[in-house]
């Protein structure tokens, strides 16, 4: 295979094309920033030639804020978005208190209806023309119901955003719990609510049921899907948060960028990661390798036992860029012997994400629909071979919810397909 090194990464000959492309691809990958993830944002962006980063109060204080906004607006197509986080402000996580934006007090019944809302979306508007922000993500409660009160609060902060941040795009916080994401109606009141009070853009974050990392779940994934494809036929812009491989059926929906990190807590949204700071992120867990055929991520050993049945070469990540470390793990030698690290192991999965992100959206609603279910297929087809060998990616193995994906994308296309053929090219 015909190889060249491109910024420290292996890029096929035959890619360059592409890969020039997806600079105007419609699905990107931002990058949800989390631990540890300073030096891997700045790297990637660096190596894509381009990039939005979305901020964590949570995971930087104020002083990094600046610094690490700086450092990635100073690269060739370097953008930052920042999430306020504002999802539980009851919540006792020291970082995010020390925030100047972030109210000494709070009271839910008083908070949204007087001066402290004004003072937290002005602090905000601040923070945001200090960083140079690309939009303005709007505070937003997370919702364990869609109540009246709760959609009141969200007209009430995109009222009060409306009158300070000027022209910089606003992106309505949509934080919904795992119970409310499964209830139909929570989701059509939703839908009926933003449809009077329409915003710029959306920023969607959604609980994992159980926090399982891969959801089982159909009635949960066609309920997001349906969420951001009726955001984008309304005229906004849709950024899904906290996201992994699962979520590329959000292509289906036209959305404008999926975001996604390192750790799970970042590929996943754990409300209770912003409640008092904890040393999860500081544990040492295993190396896992995303193979993008299967879309399932599997302990080194598993490579091994790949090998020893003739079966590594069919998980060679077939993206443009391939990392040097990862080349060394298909060279020949015992792939438990090369020496992956967790530094490794995050950016290919994060490199193969933003690969099949941008390789997703096609010229119409029914080519995108039949690519997704290509990847389904040869998804199912690859992981039942390792499988019958004994290679599996327990919790990280996509199979358990391939059906539930198959589920999803014909809901969609039951219920929306006819508007999203008509309207594709406008969305």
């Amino acid at each position: 295979m015909e190889v060249v090194l491109y910024d420290g990464a292996f890029l096929r000959e035959r890619d360059w094309t592409r890969y020039a492309r997806w600079s105007n691809s419609l699905m990107r990958l931002h990058l949800q920033f989390g631990f540890g993830m300073m030096e891997h944002s700045k790297e990637l962006v660096k190596d894509w030639r381009g990039g939005q980063v979305i901020l964590s109060p949570r995971d930087l204080t104020d002083d990094q804020l600046d610094r690490l906004a700086s450092s990635i607006r100073s690269l060739a197509g370097g953008s930052v978005l920042l999430d306020p986080q504002f999802y539980l402000p009851h919540a006792d996580h020291d970082r995010l208190r020390e925030h100047e934006y972030w109210p000494a007090t709070y009271s839910t019944g008083s908070f949204f209806g007087g001066p402290a809302l004004s003072t937290l979306i002005g602090q905000l508007t601040l923070l945001n023309g200090r960083l140079q922000t690309r939009g303005f993500i709007l505070p937003g409660l997370h919702a364990d119901r869609v109540t009246s009160e709760w959609l009141e609060t969200q007209r009430l902060v995109l009222e009060e955003a409306r009158a300070q941040a000027g022209d910089r795009p606003l992106f309505q916080t949509i934080a919904l719990s795992d119970v409310a994401s499964r209830n139909t109606a929570d989701i059509t009141s939703l839908i009926e609510h933003c449809a009077d009070n329409v915003a710029d853009g959306y920023y969607v974050v959604v609980e994992h049921p159980g926090g399982d990392y891969l959801v089982d779940d159909p009635n949960w994934l066609a309920n997001i899907v349906d969420l951001c494809a009726a955001f984008k036929l309304q005229g906004s812009s849709v950024i899904l948060g906290y996201c992994n491989q699962q979520m590329l059926i959000a292509a289906l929906a036209k959305v404008d960028a999926v975001a996604s990190g390192t750790w799970m807590n970042v590929r996943s949204f754990p409300p209770e990661k912003f409640k008092a700071a904890t040393e999860d992120d500081m544990k040492q867990r295993a190396t896992w390798y995303y193979c993008p055929q299967t879309m399932s991520e599997y302990k080194v050993p598993f490579l091994d036992i790949a090998q020893r049945q003739g079966l590594l070469q069919d998980m060679y990540p077939l993206t443009p860029i391939v990392l040097p470390k990862i080349e060394d793990l298909f060279a020949g030698g015992q792939p438990s012997t090369i020496g992956l690290t967790e530094q490794v192991a995050f950016r290919h999965y994060l490199h193969c994400l933003r690969a099949q992100a941008a390789a997703m959206h096609q010229s119409t609603f029914d080519a995108t629909a039949d690519e997704y279910r290509l990847l389904l297929d040869n998804a199912e087809s690859l992981i039942a071979r390792l499988n019958r060998v004994g290679v599996r990616g327990q919790m990280r193995d996509f199979a358990r919810v391939i059906d539930s994906n198959r589920a999803a994308v014909e809901v969609l296309i039951a219920d929306r397909g006819p508007i999203l053929r008509r309207r594709w090219g406008s969305l």
